[in-house]
């Protein structure tokens, strides 16, 4: 493997139906010393920032539309010249926090080539709408987002998301 995975954590707030909770979110980042993607550009750009060290931003990935996992996702790209990827079943959760921002379309299949290898993007809707997973074969490694938490699937208990879609995304 020529590549590497970093891991960044931040801390914020997640907002939805009315709600907020204090959360962490992991910050992944895929690639080696020359060029990386960022996978969910979550509350705070300075870390990121830090992370990516002046390497080539190949692609801002958000696995979903949820304001915790997005935050800062358009003005990373802008300020890292990179295009920003998000399903266009959550552009309704983007406009909740980037109304009028636009973004790049990630599509079900979709290859993004980085650091000699290519990471996949699979719509695993049911978190929500737009939920990709990212698969990463050479490393045996899959970023899933909220689709998949710590033992069992995501949540499913707010707007725009169900659970028997999340399991049928998961087999």
């Amino acid at each position: 493997m020529s590549f590497r995975i970093d891991r960044v954590v931040t801390s914020g707030v997640f907002e939805l139906d009315g709600g907020s909770w204090e959360v962490d979110n992991n910050v992944w980042l895929i690639g080696d010393d020359r060029e990386v993607v960022v996978v969910d550009a979550a509350h705070d750009d300075k870390p990121i920032v830090e992370a990516v060290a002046g390497r080539k931003v190949v692609a801002v990935i958000c696995t979903h539309g949820h304001n915790d996992h997005v935050t800062y996702a358009p003005q990373l790209g802008e300020q890292l010249y990179a295009p920003v990827l998000l399903h266009p079943g959550d552009q309704e959760l983007w406009d909740m926090t980037h109304a009028g921002q636009a973004f790049w379309k990630a599509d079900d299949g979709q290859r993004i080539a980085v650091a000699g290898t290519e990471i996949e993007l699979i719509h695993t809707p049911g978190h929500s709408p737009g939920s990709v997973c990212l698969h990463l074969p050479e490393a045996k490694a899959l970023f899933t987002g909220d689709t998949l938490f710590a033992g069992g699937p995501g949540a499913t208990g707010r707007s725009f998301s169900d659970f028997p879609t999340i399991i049928d995304s998961i087999r």
